[in-house]
């Protein structure tokens, strides 16, 4: 479903801001993938939200289509070419790729959606279903286990981020969390599922920019997804508690009782992987010197206290 007029420059879209960025290198890229009229053919590019800077994604407008051209980064190429190699519903469906000077472009459909900054309850539930199905049907997947961002290689910025915490509450915590890292069960998870990487439009929610994904243990989804949220406005991510409790009790109902776990055990699971999240900015602002940003001054007292509750009922 397409919106019945291009969007103007400076408009909110899904991931960002649209900039117009007409560039013949742009149009190159995408007639190697797919034919394109010598002219009538417009090109947009995104700005990230969180900082403004030029996204390396531009939408494409052939006539009546409109595409999506993204620099795929880091394990994305892979990802797409592996996991998601035919159709799937709950991801932009891919048209095709070109690879040129080194780096790999993804063209795809674009989703006339809005993302899930501002969080509300039915378009967290059709995010929390499309998650559901992609997780059920990876559930366990051994066949899959090295393909995309896997998990040995996940575990290492894990430990990595474990190495900066400077304080032992957190560093005892963190321990408890890498015990629960190796042992829960794994299956696809977009391992980036903020909420801003999530297009939610009337048939549905598809999750985007897979930049990192893979088979890995199975709440690093839900956990990032909700971890961040704040029920104030002024943040980035906005979520009522009210939410965040349903969606852990939608997808405890939906997906991981099926599983035979435990409610107890879940909620015991899922408050280490909300503690991994909380400890992202400690652990920036540690290794890089940068104590005295607002991420770090919320995002300590966070980690400090889920710390203590961990410790506490582990």
């Amino acid at each position: 479903m397409f919106p019945p007029a291009p969007f103007a420059p400076g408009e909110i879209y899904g991931k960002g801001v649209l900039l117009v960025d007409a560039t013949s290198r742009i149009l190159e890229i995408v007639s190697a993938i797919r034919p394109i009229p010598a002219c009538g053919t417009h090109v947009t590019q995104l700005l990230q939200e969180e900082d403004g800077e030029p996204y390396e994604v531009w939408r494409v407008d052939v006539g009546d289509q409109r595409w999506i051209l993204k620099k795929a980064k880091e394990y994305e190429y892979e990802i797409y070419t592996s996991f998601f190699s035919t159709p799937c519903p709950h991801i932009p469906e891919l048209l095709g790729t070109a690879t040129l000077d080194g780096c790999h472009y993804l063209l795809e459909v674009f989703v006339d959606g809005h993302n899930l900054m501002h969080c509300t309850r039915p378009d967290l539930k059709a995010t929390l279903d499309s998650l559901i199905a992609l997780q059920d049907a990876n559930w366990g997947n051994s066949e899959r286990a090295l393909w995309g961002y896997h998990f040995d290689k996940s575990l290492e910025g894990r430990i990595r981020r474990g190495q900066y915490l400077g304080h032992p509450t957190l560093d005892a915590a963190y321990q408890r969390f890498l015990e629960a890292y190796r042992a829960v069960p794994r299956t696809l998870c977009h391992d980036d599922l903020l909420p801003f990487n999530v297009l939610v439009t009337q048939e549905g929610a598809c999750l985007i920019d897979w930049e990192f994904g893979g088979i890995l243990p199975y709440p690093t989804s839900l956990a990032r997804l909700l971890a961040h949220g704040s029920e104030d406005d002024t943040q980035l991510f906005v979520m009522r508690e009210s939410d965040r409790q349903f969606a852990i009790d939608y997808y405890y109902a939906h997906l991981i009782s099926q599983h035979g776990i435990s409610y107890p055990t879940y909620r015991n699971t899922l408050d280490l992987f909300f503690f991994y999240e909380y400890c992202e900015w400690v652990y920036v602002g540690n290794r890089y010197g940068n104590t005295n940003s607002a991420n770090y001054q919320r995002y300590l007292p966070l980690a400090l206290r889920q710390a203590e509750h961990i410790l506490n009922i582990h």
